[in-house]
């Protein structure tokens, strides 16, 4: 049979390319830098939506809208903010067939017009934390696409708080940071994180502390799931969100943000995937067993269903193929490409003998199983395998990830991997001569692992790499 993707080891981006595509993920859309998601896609964007949803209400954030289109002067008031920005606008400059008196810029982010809200909506200290969060589209305009990973339109979240304290500020972005975004990425994602503080020269514009997630791809590279970030008073004073505190000053407001976006689906794809396609796991796949029905004959329509019946009431997310007029080995190698963690085969010598046939994404193992044993196989296997995904990248990590003394060996390191090495090594001249070189800091963090507050606590650890 001839292969279906192109071998990770032969040409990795391509691979990925080969995947997205045959796996249904997602297509280019007309305009360069747009995407698709398509049916397949979506199902999994929706999983990660909802459990990331889930996690950001947990911290007490509520969900609203705010508009796609944003005044050119609001983010003008912010002079780092636009200055970051200012490479990777949409700017609109005509409507309804006249040139607009002052330009509209199509959202990159939303502190700006949040915090224009924010201002209106907090008298006193007792309208706050105001937390907030919006599910939507933005526009960065790209110059090398990549779907899922480097859009011009793409799909996130966006948290933006106000508090009373900077210590509260600083508490609820990390809170974010590993009570919602952590916890996915490794209960849901099976991805293990490198979380921990970026540099001043990395750090969003605006902010005074950005926190990141960093995960290892199969290739080496590091990818950002996920930032939060204290954004201080900054934007507080350009948009005078104020309060008046118990004794009756007036007080600026300390504010944060924070997003995780449809590049989630795309670490997913580079973190788990393997020369077969997709390797979903368990507790996130939309479909953890798919009963398939390999040929036609006596009961196994009847047995498919019944399978169907008991698996779904045992809580298992369960689909069936009974697309008997489609080769059986076709629909194999769809559901391969597709990462179905578990496929149960039935045809009719199975359903004489009483079995199912499980496969296993996993390992590509095939166990004939009792019928009657069917439902708790399968939970075990789904248990096992979600667990298997995160310490086989757990250990891909840890073997890529070298110890060097110098920036030139951590340069050297990263063409397979990640570099660490103390942050005093590299500094700010070693920052930049890395920079120079394609390889960036991608986190700081200390000794012991833990995130750290600022970039000038003593015996930080660095970590460097390239990154997508």
């Amino acid at each position: 049979m001839a292969r279906v993707l192109t071998p990770r080891a032969e040409d990795f981006p391509r691979w990925y390319q080969d995947l997205v595509a045959k796996a249904e993920l997602a297509d280019n859309g007309p305009v360069r830098g747009t995407m698709v998601i398509r049916p397949t896609g979506w199902a999994i964007w929706e999983r990660i939506q909802s459990e990331m949803d889930s996690r950001i209400k947990a911290c007490g954030a509520q969900n609203a809208y705010f508009p796609l289109f944003i005044p050119e002067a609001y983010l003008r008031r912010e002079a780092e903010h636009v200055e970051g920005f200012s490479p990777e606008l949409a700017v609109v400059t005509h409507a309804g067939g006249k040139q607009l008196a002052e330009p509209i810029i199509v959202r990159p982010t939303s502190e700006t017009v949040i915090g224009e809200y924010m201002a209106k909506w907090i008298d006193s200290y007792r309208d706050l934390p105001l937390l907030l969060n919006q599910w939507a589209n933005v526009v960065r305009w790209e110059l090398r696409p990549r779907l899922f990973l480097r859009t011009s339109e793409f799909l996130w979240q966006e948290g933006h708080t106000a508090h009373a304290t900077e210590a509260d500020a600083r508490a609820y972005a990390r809170r974010i940071l590993h009570e919602a975004y952590e916890d996915l990425m490794v209960q849901v994602l099976a991805m293990p994180v490198l979380v921990g503080l970026k540099t001043n020269a990395e750090r969003f514009a605006g902010a005074t502390r950005t926190y990141t997630l960093e995960a290892m791809m199969g290739d080496g590279k590091a990818l950002q799931m996920g930032t939060s970030h204290e954004l201080g008073q900054n934007f507080a004073r350009a948009f005078d969100i104020t309060y008046s505190s118990a004794s009756g000053a007036v007080e600026h407001a300390w504010t944060t943000s924070w997003g995780s976006s449809t590049r989630m689906l795309g670490g997913l794809i580079m973190c788990h995937g393997d020369d077969g396609g997709l390797r979903l796991p368990p507790g996130l796949a939309p479909t953890q067993a798919l009963v398939s029905i390999v040929k036609e004959g006596p009961g196994v329509a009847e047995a498919a269903a019944a399978l169907r019946s008991e698996l779904d009431a045992s809580g298992v997310r369960v689909g069936l193929d009974d697309r008997v007029d489609t080769p059986f080995g076709r629909r194999a190698v769809d559901a391969e490409l597709k990462g179905y963690p578990v496929r149960l085969e039935l045809g009719p010598r199975d359903v004489a003998a009483g079995n199912a046939v499980l496969v296993r994404r996993l390992d590509g193992s095939k166990t004939p199983t009792p019928l009657a044993r069917v439902a708790s196989e399968v939970q075990a296997a789904l248990q096992a395998d979600q667990k298997a995904l995160y310490d086989e990248a757990l250990a891909r990590r840890l073997e890529n990830t070298a110890d060097v003394s110098t920036v030139d060996e951590a340069v050297a390191a990263a063409a397979t991997g990640w570099a660490r090495l103390p942050w005093s090594v590299v500094g700010l001249e070693g920052e930049a001569r890395a920079n120079a070189e394609g390889v960036t800091v991608r986190c700081l963090v200390r000794a012991d692992g833990s995130v750290p507050e600022s970039v000038d606590e003593p015996d930080l650890v660095a970590y460097l790499g390239r990154s997508y």
